[in-house]
């Protein structure tokens, strides 16, 4: 437990430097115009790519940065560009997601199963389990006959969205575009 609260203390420093805030307000930017890119397919299943700004927020400066950058992000992209009723429990889950990603890749080597394993924790807590709960308050419909079509949805997602991350990632890294951000030198 340890470990978390030092995270977030770290994270909660980040939010001191003048970079941070530039460049977490860039991605939140970036997540908002890949917001426009989302595929509704029905009331209960949309396919967006905002995630990539949340999870490289949270890699780059924690849980805390990536918790406030990804609730920031839901309610400005509702604001910009509304695809159904606003509820603020997706608020709660934009924060959730980016503490999952801050905790599970901030300051730790960027690897193909460290990014799976946080695209299935957001996966399987968030987007499934707290997103689901979400829709059946918001219209109605049964929690668990909404499970099956959402869990198959995010079983074909996370190769896709773990592939992609990792990708992005991995070159922004070699082209030292991660170190500009953060104002280090690369390795």
């Amino acid at each position: 437990m340890k470990g978390i609260k030092a995270l977030f203390a770290d994270s909660i420093q980040e939010l001191k430097d003048l970079r941070t805030l530039a460049v977490t307000a860039m991605l939140l930017a970036i997540a908002v115009v890949l917001g426009f890119y989302t595929l509704q397919l029905t009331d209960y299943i949309k396919i967006g790519f905002a995630y990539i700004a949340n999870e490289t927020t949270g890699m780059l400066f924690g849980p805390a940065v990536g918790g406030i950058m990804g609730g920031l992000a839901d309610l400005l992209k509702y604001l910009v560009k509304p695809t159904g009723p606003f509820f603020p429990g997706f608020t709660i889950s934009g924060i959730c997601g980016g503490i999952i990603y801050g905790i599970v890749l901030y300051k730790k080597p960027l690897t193909v199963k460290r990014v799976v394993f946080a695209n299935f924790l957001v996966m399987v807590l968030v987007n499934i389990l707290l997103n689901t709960y979400w829709l059946t308050l918001l219209y109605g419909d049964a929690y668990l006959a909404l499970l099956p079509v959402r869990i198959l949805k995010q079983a074909v997602m996370l190769p896709i969205e773990t592939a992609l991350f990792y990708t992005v990632a991995k070159v922004l890294t070699k082209a030292n575009v991660f170190a500009m951000m953060r104002g280090t030198k690369a390795a």
